[in-house]
């Protein structure tokens, strides 16, 4: 059985579709083990409704610390889902290869600080770039600087807006994450 710990900030969509994954077998031999909040969210709610054990630290200079001491030792692998916190470079390097975070563009463009939700779709459309995506990557202490495991792209119409392309987006996440989590289980 393979076990992740899933760090979350926000709704938990993201969450949802792993706990869905797995109840489906789409992920199989694997299990939420517990998921870790940097606030109060949404997401936590939807670990209890599934009966995942739950936490959440505040965000402050020992954090990453924290998050550290909390994960369990047979964890196989930390998810990032919406996790909006910046984890230290020792948390980093105490899990190599094992920390991985999906981001709402086609890195390496458009990664990096202040790049996450709505900003990341707004410069994407003031780039006037002709596609956007998602990327889950390996997690490194530069900000979304690790190696690609997933991606998939799409058009981008010339009507799209920050919450059509935001939309199309999650869609695409909610594709690839699963696939992406099975693919690092295999190597």
């Amino acid at each position: 059985m393979k076990n992740l710990v899933v760090l979350v900030s926000g709704s938990g969509s993201n969450l949802q579709r792993i706990i869905d994954a797995i109840e489906q077998g789409e992920i199989p031999n694997a299990k939420v083990n517990l998921v870790v909040a940097d606030r109060e969210c949404f997401a936590l709610q939807r670990a209890e409704n599934a009966g995942i054990p739950h936490q959440m630290i505040p965000r402050g200079k020992n954090f990453s610390e924290s998050l550290k001491k909390m994960i369990p030792e047979n964890t196989n692998l930390i998810v990032l889902a919406g996790f909006l916190s910046i984890i230290s470079k020792e948390f980093c390097e105490s899990f190599p290869g094992k920390i991985i975070n999906i981001h709402p563009a086609l890195l390496p463009k458009f990664g990096g600080k202040g790049m996450w939700g709505n900003h990341v779709h707004k410069a994407v459309l003031e780039a006037k770039e002709k596609e956007s995506g998602a990327t889950v990557h390996f997690v490194t202490p530069g900000i979304d600087e690790g190696e690609i495991i997933l991606q998939k792209s799409f058009e981008i119409s010339e009507s799209e807006t920050v919450e059509s392309l935001a939309k199309k987006i999650h869609e695409v996440e909610y594709e690839i994450f699963p696939k992406a989590i099975n693919k690092v289980f295999a190597d």
